[in-house]
């Protein structure tokens, strides 16, 4: 039995039988799809005296009309009349029939469980009942709306492709498979979700990723028991190491320049229906701290780009937790001119530094949520008016120092820095913590809650894999730093990253290594 041979058995549903009946076949169906008006039975007879009877039944919105009423109907009311079935050769003849020439669709296939073909009209396929046949003919059929392929929402990039991932799980692993013109690439369907019957395709390459991971992935899938699978995030909270840890342990991501990139890596990519994010595994702090555009431009600017995103995620972890220390516990560690214009500033703040820190701080959330759930145009007039208004309101009014606002601002800009949305608002949620630390302890308050997130990230795993490689494995994947705080070039970067344990190291061919042997023989 093959790797994920057991899930799909797994999610099989009870084996109904189909009857010769065609009558008796009907009436099941139609019991189960009860009070569904969009179910269609199209009824026809074929044979020279119509003695035969057969019915189309599908979901309407869900099947392309044309397929079917081209290439299904009108071979069979035309050319299936013709045939004169008889009792003990009528499956011999329709099956000739159908499957070898007259119904040109694409995709056919046979099903002896009854309930099987009832999934399968409700998943968007046409099924074909037969008298006297104990098989249901489904064709392939889905041809419900979809939207079209369009440039990512939420990573935009200003050089590389503009294809983004759709809400259909056919077209994403297409454009998966468009960018991986190889035989081992691999593709394994599954269905997820009691009642919702989730389409989920597994994809990795079959000579680099490690199987014991592979494994692994197949194993908490296996695990999954819930009535629907609405949204890749379901799947990704079901199956992440730590549900109470902030940090994600799943990547998520529209594009599919990004899903080819950590495929050729050794990692494993979860195509889920009806979403357009597809989720990568293993993840590590440093994925989520990398953009597709690294890759694409120079080096050196690369590199340049990277250092100032890591200094950005400590701004916009530690600066309000910083100015509520200093104000507080230590403000000789302020340069004098500045101490006194902080003093000056904070004259009129009825407000301790937290308090005050703590009012601008979900200001901004309320900004920012409010940005989100509105249009574009009205969420980006919002957000700049507001801040600016809501801001300079404050600051007059006593409530805030100029420099809290500066303060906000700056954070609020580095956290939109950082290319993950699901990593950066893990950071959102510990700026909070760290406030709150700083206003017990001041900046011991803050070493305590760097030591505290240190442990906790040391100790923090995806599928396996620690979380902060590869810095805390430098023995094992020391070559992996190239790719990390700064990225060298590419004709350096021979060897694929060895935390997820690939088989086929191998990235970069090394010419004059290969020339070199040759000279020798």
């Amino acid at each position: 039995m093959g790797l994920f041979d057991e899930l799909n058995q797994k999610n099989d549903k009870e084996y109904v039988p189909i009857s010769k009946d065609i009558d008796k076949n009907i009436k099941q169906i139609k019991e189960e799809l009860k009070d569904c008006d969009d179910i269609i039975y199209r009824d026809f007879k074929v044979g020279r005296n119509q003695k035969y009877k057969l019915t189309l039944i599908y979901v309407d919105g869900l099947i392309d009309k044309d397929l079917i009423s081209e290439n299904v109907l009108k071979a069979l009311m035309q050319e299936a009349r013709e045939v004169e079935p008889n009792p003990t050769g009528f499956r011999r003849d329709f099956y000739n029939l159908v499957k070898k020439g007259n119904i040109s669709a694409t995709e056919i296939k046979e099903v002896d469980n009854l309930t099987e073909a009832i999934d399968n009209i409700l998943i968007g396929e046409t099924i074909l009942v037969l008298d006297k046949y104990s098989k249901i003919i489904v064709i392939g059929s889905r041809g419900w709306p979809t939207r079209s392929v369009q440039e990512t929402q939420t990573e935009t990039v200003i050089r590389g492709p503009r294809d983004g991932f759709t809400e259909t799980a056919k077209v994403n692993t297409s454009l998966i498979r468009r960018r991986i013109r190889d035989t081992k690439l691999k593709l394994k369907y599954i269905k997820l979700g009691k009642r919702s019957k989730t389409d989920i395709a597994i994809m990795y390459i079959e000579d680099i990723v490690d199987k014991s991971l592979l494994k692994e992935v197949k194993k908490r899938l296996e695990d999954i028991e819930i009535d629907a699978i609405l949204e890749s995030s379901y799947i990704e909270q079901l199956i992440e190491d730590n549900n109470y840890s902030p940090f994600p342990q799943v990547e998520n991501t529209e594009r599919p320049d990004a899903v080819a990139a950590s495929l050729y890596e050794g990692r494993i990519a979860i195509v889920i229906d009806n979403t357009p994010f597809v989720l990568l595994v293993p993840a590590t702090m440093t994925t989520f701290l990398q953009s597709s555009e690294d890759y694409y431009d120079r080096w050196l600017i690369t590199s340049l780009v990277r250092l100032v995103r890591y200094l950005a995620s400590f701004v916009a972890l530690l600066s309000p937790a910083i100015y509520i220390a200093l104000t507080s516990y230590h403000p000789g560690m302020i340069p004098t001119q500045l101490a006194l214009y902080v003093a000056a500033t904070r004259t009129t703040v009825p407000f301790p530094a937290f308090i005050e820190a703590f009012i601008m701080e979900m200001t901004i959330e309320f900004l920012r949520e409010a940005g989100t759930r509105l249009s574009g145009p009205i969420g980006t007039t919002i957000g700049i008016v507001g801040g600016l208004v809501i801001g300079q309101a404050a600051v007059e009014a006593g409530i805030v120092s100029p420099l809290m606002v500066i303060i906000v601002a700056l954070t609020t800009i580095a956290s939109f820095m950082l290319p993950s949305y699901g990593f950066a608002a893990s950071f959102r949620i510990l700026r909070f913590s760290f406030m709150v630390f700083a206003a017990a302890l001041g900046l011991y308050g803050i070493m305590l809650g760097l030591i505290l997130l240190g442990t906790h990230l040391v100790n923090l795993k995806s599928f396996g894999i620690p979380y902060l490689s590869p810095f805390v494995t430098l023995g094992k994947m020391g070559g992996d730093l190239k790719d990390t705080l700064i990225r060298t070039p590419i004709n350096k970067m021979k060897k694929r990253p060895k935390y997820t344990d690939v088989v086929d190291e191998d990235r970069l061919v090394n010419k004059e290594k290969n020339s070199d042997k040759k000279g020798e023989k």
